[in-house]
């Protein structure tokens, strides 16, 4: 079926009273019809539930629907979406190994590179991801991983995917991809070559500012090893957020299509705007990689970025005279949404890492909701307004 009917009508097949909407099934276990079949399905002979932190009919039925509209053999579910970023490495790296990633990263996941996998002996390099002709240079012989995240957060930096899920192939290479920012609406990683594609569900899928969650979806071999490790550490997607999140996918299409819209429609004003030095989005012409972007995603996405004029002074000056749109460092909500990178989710960076992925002190982001785009623009031309007075 297409994309859109996959996502409405993908549903378990539990409805003991004829409903028409899945229940949510708020147990921490399961039970057996005997011993026999207790050991058969501890022992993966026969399918079933056993207990919530496996899986749970909610969660089974979040993830089918990933995995269809991803185009993926598999996956499994978790808590946030760093936890499906942390699991989706932790599961397959040892001492030793070293991962190749691009450098434009969200700051929690460049802490996991520079901070936490350290502690257990694993390497990491940086690439750039505008010079694609040093990549395989760079790989070294016990690179095990590439990860990248396209578009970046928050500069909205396109990665190659095609380019690189050649080269992992060919290279034996593991190859994951943070898909959060375009949706399996937008972009599927896996047709060109991802083994792994993580995601946020806390965002887009989500879409209303409502829960949290992740997924780890991929090829069966991969998601299995993750499975086994994600199923003795346990971080596990509750059974009502799930339910949430599947319900979340029934409206991805069109709300996608009034993200993209009302974004393209954003970026398309702010463009020529003398408050700001810099618009990026990644489907206006302007962008450095706006090709890249048209063969890779159908769609635009929900995320406009610029530079406000007089650096961190000027960036905050600006949020502080919007009257509508949320200060708030979530993003892919019905509701308009701004953050200042520099000093929230990119805070933790130095001055010179920041720079070194296209973050500059002034640099806003912009996460476009569903309102009508006439009042998103008068709020932000309001407060340009203001702060270039």
């Amino acid at each position: 079926m297409n994309f859109e009917t996959d996502a409405i009508r993908t549903q378990t097949e539990n409805a003991l009273h004829r409903e028409h909407s899945s229940p949510i099934y708020l147990t921490s276990s399961f039970t057996f019809a005997s011993a026999e079949e207790a050991r058969a399905m501890f022992n993966d002979e026969i399918p079933g539930n056993i207990y919530s932190r496996y899986s749970n009919p909610n969660t089974d039925e979040f993830i089918t629907k990933m995995c269809q509209l991803e185009g993926t053999e598999d996956g499994i579910s978790t808590a946030t979406g760093m936890s499906a970023m942390f699991t989706s490495m932790s599961a397959l790296l040892k001492q030793g190994d070293h991962v190749l990633a691009s450098r434009a990263l969200f700051g929690s996941t460049h802490q996991l590179f520079t901070t936490i996998f350290p502690k257990w002996g694993i390497e990491h390099s940086y690439f750039n991801l505008h010079r694609p002709e040093k990549w395989e240079s760079m790989i070294q012989e016990n690179t095990k991983m590439i990860f990248v995240e396209t578009p970046s957060n928050p500069g909205l930096d396109i990665v190659d995917l095609e380019l690189l899920g050649k080269l992992a192939k060919d290279r034996g290479i593991i190859f994951n991809v943070d898909n959060c920012f375009a949706t399996p609406y937008l972009q599927q990683p896996a047709a060109f070559g991802a083994d792994i594609v993580t995601h946020s569900a806390t965002k887009f899928i989500d879409g209303q500012g409502r829960t949290l969650g992740g997924a780890i979806l991929g090829k069966r071999e991969v998601i299995e090893e993750i499975r086994f490790f994600a199923r003795h550490t346990g971080p596990s997607m509750s059974p009502f957020n799930a339910w949430v999140l599947s319900k979340s996918l029934e409206t991805l299409a069109v709300r996608m299509d009034r993200h993209c819209e009302n974004a393209l429609k954003l970026g398309g004003y702010l463009e020529s705007h003398d408050a700001l030095e810099q618009v990026r989005y990644p489907h206006l012409k302007s962008h450095p990689q706006y090709e890249l972007a048209k063969k890779q995603m159908k769609l635009g996405g929900g995320i406009v970025t610029f530079v406000v004029k007089g650096g961190i002074e000027g960036g905050a000056a600006f949020m502080d005279n919007l009257k509508m749109i949320s200060l708030t460092p979530n993003l892919g909500d019905t509701r308009t949404t701004v953050t200042h990178p520099a000093s929230t989710t990119h805070s933790k960076l130095t001055e010179e890492e920041r720079a070194a992925v296209g973050i500059a002190p002034g640099t806003v982001r912009i996460s476009v909701g569903l309102e009508n785009i006439n009042d998103i623009v008068e709020d932000i031309e309001q407060a340009l307004q203001k702060v270039r007075s």
